[in-house]
């Protein structure tokens, strides 16, 4: 019954996050590289008649990238969504969408100026209906197609150059499984060739602020096509843990009682079927995946190569990477020493925060953990684990973020792996998202996360408290300035001093004090934050 009424509301509820528009998939379109969907509400481009957005040309970076990616011009995702789309709807205020259709996270009402705060909870607090529910809102995710948004099945080039359209249909979870496969694809070079050193999700500075836009995006479906405007994803804290707590029937699914790689059929996930899992065979026919089913999930957890991964992180292992100053370093990819992004990511050790891609620490030690579907990058997503492991991994992020209060300056603005800088617009989603957007905190994009939420502050003492740490992370350039200003304000009053006395006529042994002009102007200010 639940589910039969949560289809019907499908019908009056549009999904609007994601992909490809559908209103865009076409030659039209594609031909004309423009991507400005009429908002319903008054029927013009980008709601251009009621002041919500216009069609604009998109603004690329220009900033120069990284040395990983040798090539230019061979992927459809360089400069997306330059090859596809260079005009889209660009939304003004508070409005957001590929149609400028809907709020901008954090924000809801008609004029999109009510501010919003959801609260991520632990999926072990949830009460039982409402772990029920989400399971079942889950589920329904899987069997209900996005009304909005398509795939692409094929190359720019496949189609063509646009003049034939290879998109396909899709439900709405595995919308999402075929993004994060999407942008974490290799890229094809022709024949059988692929480049695999390249991933615009992953082993990067945008690692972090990508996934916390696809779990908005994804968060904002759920709570679409149900129309229950307070859900939020639970997220599961795996500190300390010895096994797979999430791993039974009454959550994400038990172990199979004869095949250990397969989900326990009194699992609502024991019939779902995963896609996007074999990278390889797509490589092979330089072919995109067509979200065509390609078995189970599989999952047999603890049974993974020990070498790699002996163990599930520990709470020390988190609080030595909270304690990392620099969000990136170095060559801002997996070889990145003293990096929290690099850390938290799993390929520096979380001990000492020294790259080492043999080993799997924090985020990548779950997925190896799983031993099955969720330790494959680019299909990772088929697991609904994905979900609850990546909202603690966003808790980790927005605990750093409180901690240091980074300015947006401390994100790359360049030299980062291709689609990594700041400026550049996150892979693939439409409508566009810069990196930078989401290197901010939970709270200014509408949620926050229950163990993290803090009390009303009960003293003078605990208002001054953030100013305080912020004073401190300065002092060192609060004392040189005041040191070099008191060496500045006694050459001036030297030099005053001796003018006054040459104009009384001061005795030929006293010289005035000289300070040649090129001296002067080498004298420098220098702070380091």
């Amino acid at each position: 019954m639940l589910l039969f009424a949560m289809s019907f509301l499908l019908v009056i509820l549009q999904p609007s996050t994601g992909q490809f528009p559908r209103v865009c998939a076409n030659t039209q379109s594609l031909l004309s590289k423009e991507c400005c969907p009429a908002w319903d509400g008054d029927g013009s481009p980008c709601g251009e008649l009621s002041r919500r957005g216009s069609c604009q040309n998109i603004l690329l970076s220009q900033a120069p990238l990284g040395p990983q990616f040798p090539f230019s011009g061979v992927d459809d995702r360089e400069d997306w969504p330059a090859v596809f789309y260079n005009r889209t709807c660009r939304c003004e205020g508070n409005f957001m969408g590929f149609n400028c259709g809907e709020c901008k996270f954090g924000f809801s009402g008609l004029n999109c100026t009510e501010r919003q705060l959801r609260t991520r909870r632990n999926i072990f607090q949830l009460t039982t209906n409402e772990k029920n529910k989400f399971l079942a809102y889950l589920n329904l995710a899987k069997n209900i197609p996005s009304q909005d948004y398509v795939i692409a099945t094929g190359t720019y080039t496949q189609m063509n150059n646009g003049s034939n359209p290879m998109f396909r249909d899709i439900n709405v979870y595995d919308l999402f499984v075929w993004m994060h496969y999407y942008a974490s694809r290799d890229t094809l070079l022709g024949g059988s060739n692929v480049w695999r050193d390249i991933d615009f999700a992953h082993e990067a500075p945008g690692f972090l602020p990508w996934h916390r836009a696809f779990l908005l995006m994804w968060e904002r479906q759920i709570q679409k096509i149900t129309g229950d405007e307070n859900f939020t994803i639970p997220y599961w804290d795996w500190r300390d843990a010895e096994d797979c707590a999430v791993c039974t029937d009454e959550y994400m699914g038990g172990r199979h009682p004869t095949n250990p790689n397969l989900l326990s059929p009194a699992s609502i996930f024991s019939s779902w079927q995963v896609i996007c899992t074999r990278s390889e065979e797509y490589n092979s026919q330089q072919a995109l995946c067509n979200a065509t089913s390609e078995g189970p999930i599989r999952r047999n957890p603890g049974n993974n190569d020990k070498s790699r991964t002996p163990r599930l992180p520990s709470s020390a292992d988190v609080e030595f990477c909270l304690s990392l100053t620099q969000y990136e370093s170095g060559s801002m990819d997996k070889m990145a020493n003293y990096s929290f992004r690099n850390t938290l990511e799993g390929f520096a050790d979380p001990q000492t925060a020294i790259s080492n891609p043999s080993q799997s620490g924090l985020h990548n030690a779950l997925h190896i953990y799983m031993n099955g579907s969720m330790s494959q990058v680019q299909g990772s997503a088929n697991d609904p684990i994905f979900v609850v492991h990546h909202a603690f991994v966003d808790s980790i992020f927005e605990r750093w973020l409180r901690k240091h209060r980074p300015m947006l300056e401390v994100y790359p603005a360049a030299n980062a792996p291709i689609g990594h800088n700041r400026e550049n617009y996150m892979v693939p989603f439409i409508p566009l998202y810069r990196n930078g957007e989401f290197f901010k905190p939970s709270r200014d994009l509408g949620y926050d996360y229950e163990y993290l939420q803090e009390p009303a502050l009960e003293s003078f003492q605990d208002f001054l408290a953030p100013y305080l740490q912020q004073a401190r992370q300065i002092w060192a350039w609060l004392v040189g300035a005041a040191v070099v200003g008191g060496i500045v304000t006694a050459v001036f009053t030297g030099l005053i001093k001796a003018c006054q006395k040459k104009k009384r006529g001061t005795s030929s042994e006293i010289q005035p004090l000289l300070i040649e002009s090129e001296d002067y102007n080498n004298i420098t200010y220098q702070s380091n934050f």
